[in-house]
């Protein structure tokens, strides 16, 4: 049974499902910041999802990416999936702006996270939902 690893859940809130992952916000509003979790249990690596499956998770960060790059008016969008912290099966979708607090570095372990505040984070969520459409369940 699919559980959102508790590191995930405690430092992301809920966007939404995809048809294969569950799509969440990372709580630090440096950096307009998407999670994508394949919603499959005991899944590490990208290569243990059956092809089918791989190919819709990188639809589904394509469109991700798409509407994160539209609404955040991103330099760069960041795709990665790391896993030394969290071994589920997540990837990072994260816009980058020149200038931002780790640019042109990682952001991984750069200062302190800021929370999203309420309005900031509902007109973002409000965006993203729009962009992505009939794609979100």
């Amino acid at each position: 049974m699919f559980e959102l690893h508790p590191r995930l859940a405690a430092d992301t809130l809920a966007v939404g499902r995809l048809p294969l992952c569950r799509l969440q916000l990372m709580n630090d509003a440096r950096y307009p910041w998407l999670i994508l979790v394949p919603e499959r249990a005991g899944l590490r690596e990208i290569h243990q999802l059956p092809p089918a499956e791989r190919a819709q998770l990188i639809e589904e960060i394509s469109a991700c990416s798409q509407a994160l790059e539209a609404v955040s008016r991103a330099d760069k969008i960041n795709v990665g999936a790391l896993g030394n912290l969290v071994p589920q099966l997540h990837v990072h979708v994260i816009a980058r702006r020149a200038g931002d607090a780790a640019w042109p570095g990682p952001v991984w372990g750069q200062g302190v996270a800021e929370p999203w505040d309420e309005a900031a984070r509902s007109a973002l969520l409000a965006a993203l939902r729009e962009r992505l459409g009939g794609l979100l369940r």
